[in-house]
């Protein structure tokens, strides 16, 4: 129900365009680049996912809110979106799971958003024109004053992000996931692929392996899902050096997720081009995928409106997966050393590079998200293969 005493907001877009419409959350004014995501569910998720910093979400799910937010669904210790434009948003949560409503929760977090426009439109707009810079305000209504302020921000080309999400001391990932919650994918008969995926990967008797997780921007449910799988997970900031990380004695590496452009992380490719001296099981994960790419000598483009949704379609041959998905930047599949690196799995909806595996070293990555929150689970036999790789390797090191 439309109230009232709502609080007129307006939403620009770097090109002049202007959506009228109401504030929700915090007022005040904030700019980051327009995207969209297509999921149904799981807002919260989303606006917890540290790759979304510096972007302002735009949900084509007509409706926002109506469940609230809980503390179990975070993905990291805050919303990092800017704003969130919505076309209709619940301020009466109806879930035995809700703590607090959407409203009250992105007033918290300081985070403006705007609801009441017409979405189906921005998104056409998105999609056609590509993800653009914006800024939302209720304090501002001069859109001409506004634009003024937009030129100001910097294109997400050339952003390095990582630096303003990435953890500022190593940590140990300690918490334990209720059973309530958990969910095991070695018991479907999805995890029979290609890869070789099978249940020795999670045998309960073996002694935890070593995992170090260099944290691009790392969601909490893939610390979770390593976790599940019997790994000890050492979580590093993104600048550690190879010498640190290597003096953890870990039996794998795992290369996060995380915002902005891959390309300007300095020092990230270089450090896991040391890494894979070390020939130790590596996986990577949407910016850790691109940043394994650019340390294998690859190049890395932005996409014109990105990958934001929970049912993308990625495979290679007859076998596909429905993949979670959040990046705006991809590998470009002509700069791939085709000598040393197999592309595994492609985009089906434009066929940009969705996965990369080293055909040599026990290495490989994904563009998408297999640890799901929010999402299908078809991909999670990755984590299986991943413990399976740092297994075999372990044993074959114990025969030496």
């Amino acid at each position: 129900m439309f109230d009232p005493a709502a609080q007129p907001a307006l939403l620009v877009l770097e090109d002049g365009s202007v959506y009228r419409g109401w504030s929700f959350g915090a007022t005040g004014t904030t700019m980051g680049e327009v995207v969209f995501n297509t999921g149904m569910t799981g807002y919260q998720e989303v606006m917890t996912d540290p790759s979304y910093c510096g972007q302002m979400v735009t949900f084509t799910y007509p409706e926002l809110g109506n469940t609230g937010v809980n503390p179990e669904d975070e993905e990291s210790v805050r919303p990092y979106i800017r704003g969130a434009i919505a076309k209709s948003v619940c301020d009466r949560p109806s879930s035995w799971r809700s703590t607090q409503s959407l409203g009250d929760y992105l007033k918290t977090y300081e985070i403006p958003g705007i609801h009441g426009i017409d979405t189906r439109a921005l998104t056409r707009k998105l999609r056609s024109v590509g993800a653009m810079n914006g800024i939302i305000s209720s304090e501002v209504l001069d859109p001409d004053d506004l634009l003024r302020q937009l030129q100001t921000l910097p294109s997400m080309e050339g952003l390095n992000l990582v630096k303003e999400v990435t953890t500022d001391k190593v940590y140990e990932w300690e918490e334990i996931t209720e059973e309530s919650w958990a969910f095991n994918a070695l018991d479907t008969d999805s995890t029979e692929t290609d890869t070789g995926s099978d249940s020795s990967a999670n045998s309960a008797d073996q002694e935890p392996l070593t995992v170090v997780a260099l944290d691009f921007g790392i969601k909490r449910n893939i610390l979770k899902r390593l976790a599940s799988y019997g790994c000890r997970v050492i979580v590093v900031p993104a600048d550690t050096s190879a010498e640190e990380i290597l003096s953890y004695q870990p039996d794998g590496i795992f290369l996060s997720n995380g915002p902005g452009d891959p390309a300007a992380v300095t020092g990230a490719p270089e450090v896991t081009q040391a890494l894979l001296a070390s020939q130790l099981p590596t996986f990577g994960i949407c910016m850790g995928h691109q940043i394994l790419g650019l340390s294998l000598g690859a190049d890395t483009f932005k996409l014109k409106f990105g990958h934001r949704g929970l049912n993308q379609p990625c495979g290679l041959t007859e076998q596909i997966e429905i993949t979670s998905q959040n990046h705006g930047f991809a590998l470009d599949a002509g700069s791939i050393d085709k000598d040393r690196v197999e592309i595994t799995h492609l985009n089906l909806n434009d066929q940009t590079v969705a996965g990369i595996r080293h055909k040599e070293l026990p290495v490989f990555s994904v563009q998408y998200h297999p640890e799901a929150s929010p999402g299908p689970h078809d991909a999670d036999y990755l984590f299986a293969n991943f413990v399976r790789a740092m297994r075999e390797q372990t044993k074959s090191s114990s025969k030496k």
